[in-house]
């Protein structure tokens, strides 16, 4: 799966070591929203958990660079991580791309940590993933030069189009379905002022989650009461405007890199060598880790979208699921890594399956937070004719990749 070239450097070159790659990746990709997800959910400020995430995510970063990028001897056609970090006056331009995929990335994800509360896991990833492929994926073919099957892979992202607009709709129809809910509770109290009523809607005292059973009006309002966004009320065009903003931010960061490692723009001086792929991801990484900090240090004293306010002082004192906010970080580190190393052989476009990462999150969704319990069955129907459009999309771009001939063979 994996060569190593006698230098330090290891380069995945076969199909089959792409796919492992693109695979490993997905499961990465689709565990860290739903750890971030929880600790909303749980009442921990998004601030708090992105500049978490954002340190490990950057520490994945150097970690990949540093182990696959090699510290030994390295060549002019095959030149390892540390001499191509010292050739910045000659590769600047491939640089500034892999700097500028990083700024999307990190916007792309900030925005996400605001729409997961807003229209939940599984609307989240299949509409932000969906519009990745859309875009990204046809931005990709033509960079690759036609690398992967065009009729199998635009088959895919035509898939990829009607889950967003699955997404969408099970989005209305989960929000129909909760006002119904809720509507049906404050009528119920209207005309039997029960203790248990009076406590729901009180502010004296909250629900405890695991009282109540889950997609119940009761657990919405409990939830409500517990987690740091407050959603009830906010309409439901805010929620997926944020997300439509994160997919086309997330559209830009994998045709950026690909510019950044392949030089299709030939904005190399010839005989420059092009950025290796752990070069690339390093300064990929560096700059989402600076837009991701600069960003929600500001958002701490000027919070967004009626979070409370915070500040740096309270930031560092606050260790409730810290661990898990590291821990997201370094999924969502490895995870962007495996996917460019998978790319960089197989094809951009195809490495873009890792968009497929919504089929994990919406298990997590699901087992972890209930999501769609207890809701109408045309929000069912809805939701399964997502998923089943979204796999079979996946399976397509899996299968329209090809082979990359690397400059090393």
């Amino acid at each position: 799966m994996m060569i190593a070239q006698g230098l330090g450097i290891y380069v995945v070159e076969s199909k089959g070591g792409a796919i492992f790659c693109i695979l490993l990746s997905l499961l990465c990709l689709g565990t860290w929203p739903a750890l971030m997800a929880l600790l909303e959910r749980r009442g921990r400020l998004p601030q708090h958990t992105y500049l978490d995430y954002s340190i490990t995510n950057f520490l994945a970063a150097i970690f990949i660079a540093f182990v696959f990028g090699g510290l030994g001897e390295s060549t002019h056609e095959a030149p390892s991580f540390i001499t191509q970090l010292t050739q910045i006056q000659d590769n600047w331009p491939s640089v500034l791309f892999a700097m500028a995929g990083g700024v999307g990335l990190s916007i792309g994800n900030l925005a996400t940590q605001y729409s997961l509360a807003f229209v939940g896991l599984s609307v989240t990833e299949v509409t932000t993933a969906s519009i990745t492929v859309v875009v990204g994926t046809t931005v990709n073919y033509f960079l690759d030069n036609r690398l992967n099957r065009a009729d199998i892979l635009f088959s895919g992202v035509g898939c990829f189009l009607v889950a967003v607009c699955l997404g969408s709709a099970v989005h209305s129809s989960n929000s129909a379905d909760i006002e119904a809910k809720l509507g049906k509770l404050s009528g119920d109290c209207e005309t039997v002022d029960t203790e248990e009523c009076q406590r729901l809607f009180g502010e004296e005292e909250e629900k405890e989650m695991e009282n109540v059973k889950e997609g119940t009006a009761a657990f919405l309002i409990a939830l409500e009461n517990t987690r740091a966004i407050k959603v009830f009320g906010k309409s439901m065009v805010v929620g997926l405007g944020i997300t439509f903003f994160a997919g086309l931010c997330f559209s830009l960061f994998s045709p950026l890199f690909n510019l950044a490692t392949n030089d299709q723009w030939h904005g190399l001086k010839q005989g420059v060598p092009k950025l290796i792929v752990y070069t690339a991801f390093f300064y990929f990484s560096l700059s989402c880790f600076v837009i991701a900090v600069a960003l929600n240090i500001s958002f701490l004293y000027k919070p967004v979208l009626d979070s409370p306010r915070s500040s740096f002082k309270e930031y560092l004192s606050d260790w409730n699921g810290r661990g898990w906010a590291l821990a997201a970080g370094l999924f969502c580190g490895f995870g962007n890594g495996l996917q460019f190393m998978g790319g960089q052989a197989a094809g951009y476009a195809a490495s873009d399956a890792v968009q497929a990462l919504p089929l994990v999150s919406t298990f997590w969704g699901i087992y972890l937070f209930g999501e769609y319990r207890r809701s109408s069955p045309r929000t069912y129907a809805l939701l399964v004719g997502m998923l089943v459009m979204f796999t079979v999309a996946v399976g397509l771009l899996m299968a329209s990749a090809g082979e990359r001939e690397t400059r090393f063979t």
